[in-house]
């Protein structure tokens, strides 16, 4: 597989990332919706993200979406705006290849020149090796297991809950306080 290319998500990237969410939905433990959201629902998702300011990035191969990332503040009050929950999908055939380490390598760039201060891996499933994995190599530490949060697939599911620290540390006010 080529390298991919790592850029900011279009509009007509949209019925591309709500296919390959769509199928991580339906298929996989990394997220715990149950019902795959519409593109519209994903434009939604998607223009919330980017009216705070927030990068949400696509890998694309050969003109083919093949994965997505994005932060999201962690909880939806103000003094939670320099803490991000990330989010990664890659196409269930272009899984294993470094997509997911380059779109978060470069989301984790996005966040901190953005002022993020921390990141926040909430990792669907506690067997989840890859996506724990990902974080582990890009400098995330593991902070707690929630036990039995999440029901799907007719069985009961954790998340792992990890953090990674961006920029100059606790000392260092943020630009805008």
């Amino acid at each position: 597989m080529k390298s991919p290319l790592i850029r900011p998500s279009r509009d007509d990237d949209l019925p591309a990332i709500a296919q390959l969410y769509g199928h991580h939905v339906l298929h996989g433990t990394g997220t715990f919706e149950t019902t795959p959201p519409t593109v519209d629902e994903m434009a939604s998702r998607r223009a919330d993200v980017l009216a705070k300011g927030l990068p949400w990035l696509v890998a694309e191969v050969d003109g083919r979406v093949v994965g997505f990332a994005y932060g999201n503040w962690f909880k939806p009050r103000p003094a939670y705006r320099y803490s991000v929950e990330d989010s990664i999908y890659v196409a269930p055939d272009a899984a294993g290849r470094g997509l997911g380490r380059a779109l978060l390598a470069e989301l984790l760039l996005q966040l901190e020149a953005r002022g993020i201060r921390k990141v926040m891996a909430v990792i669907g499933d506690s067997a989840n090796a890859g996506s724990i994995g990902l974080h582990t190599a890009l400098g995330f530490e593991r902070v707690g297991v929630v036990r039995s949060c999440g029901w799907k697939f007719g069985r009961w599911l954790d998340i792992v809950l990890m953090e990674k620290s961006l920029g100059p540390g606790d000392t260092t006010p943020p630009a805008d306080a």
